[in-house]
């Protein structure tokens, strides 16, 4: 099966090229070529803006694919591009939304694809959500075969749960207090990203796919206060935690407030039944103590990897000065 990732090298879509190798796609990489990842073997790389829709059709020339994948479609005008550019030619179109579109906070859990997207809070899902709408009146209007993936908090060995990274891992371990979100007993789903590839890659070519949305997470449910706790045991410390409301820290920095209040603040767990019954032998295996022990063996390995942001710390300082005991 010939398929077609745009972009393709990212967190989760690293996981996704090399699992569709294994599988025996053909499969083809459109991106600007710069990711420190690189491509696969077995891969081809294609060069192109990609949000030059020239550029676009003149590294693709007259292919057409049994499907393809935009990993980087942030917007409705991202999207109609696609539509102009694939239409006629292609099986299959997949995008990649979010589960943060999801009704925030949801009436009801677990989250399954019927639960309703709506979320006031933070512009990024109401553009993915926005994305979702105009794929659905494209296929209603012209059968425009789209699948709809959306992934919740996918990670590699790279990327540590926390909006302030690695500077987090490194107040603990100097003995200093991490800000926690509200009480920190809300649920939350982290997911490996080969754990996500295998769901995924088993959608790709399906017909069960087609016309239809699908969310891919662990079945594992951790409170961030586990979630912090499992990070500081694989980083040789512990975590000091000082629980601060959502809406304090939305407002001495809205970005980060809008990331939580929009997201993470909530209890999310979601029902995998679907995306099970569309590829049987789809199971999450590895648990978040594992993958924090990768991902601490990742930042371990290199010093320059473990920057601390002065921002982001003071910015701790200051809010658990406030906040605790």
């Amino acid at each position: 099966m010939k398929v077609l990732f745009i972009g393709g090298t990212g967190i989760i879509s690293s996981a996704c090229s090399p699992r569709a190798i294994e599988q025996g796609f053909d499969l083809t990489l459109l991106n600007r070529g710069t990711s420190h990842r690189g491509t696969p073997t077995g891969a081809r790389q294609l060069k192109a803006d990609l949000r030059d829709r020239a550029s676009v059709e003149a590294a693709i020339g007259n292919e057409t694919f049994d499907a393809v994948v935009n990993w980087i479609a942030f917007t409705p005008d991202h999207v109609r591009q696609d539509l102009d550019v694939f239409r006629g030619r292609i099986g299959q179109y997949v995008f990649i939304s979010s589960a943060s579109a999801y009704q925030t906070p949801p009436s009801s859990l677990p989250v399954t694809e019927a639960t309703v997207l709506e979320n006031p809070v933070w512009e990024y899902s109401r553009n993915k959500i926005a994305c979702e709408e105009t794929l659905v009146h494209a296929h209603r209007e012209t059968r425009f075969p789209f699948t709809i993936v959306r992934p919740s908090h996918t990670y590699d060995r790279t990327l540590l749960p926390f909006d302030h990274g690695y500077t987090v891992v490194d107040r603990m371990r100097k003995g200093k207090p991490v800000v926690v979100h509200g009480d920190g007993t809300s649920l939350w789903v982290l997911t490996h990203h080969t754990d996500f590839a295998k769901a995924f890659v088993g959608l790709l070519g399906n017909n069960r796919a087609i016309g239809e949305a699908f969310h891919i997470t662990s079945d594992e449910w951790l409170t961030w206060n586990q979630i912090y706790d499992i990070v500081a045991r694989a980083a040789g410390t512990e975590a000091k935690k000082v629980h601060v409301p959502s809406d304090a820290i939305a407002a001495v920095d809205p970005g980060w407030g809008a990331a939580l209040l929009g997201d993470k603040a909530n209890s999310m767990v979601f029902d995998n039944t679907k995306v099970k019954r569309a590829v049987p032998d789809f199971a999450a295996t590895v648990p978040f103590a594992r993958g924090a022990e990768e991902i601490m063996a990742w930042y371990d390995a290199d010093p320059t990897r473990r920057s601390v942001n002065p921002e982001h710390d003071r910015l701790e300082d200051e809010l658990t000065t406030r906040f605790g005991l």
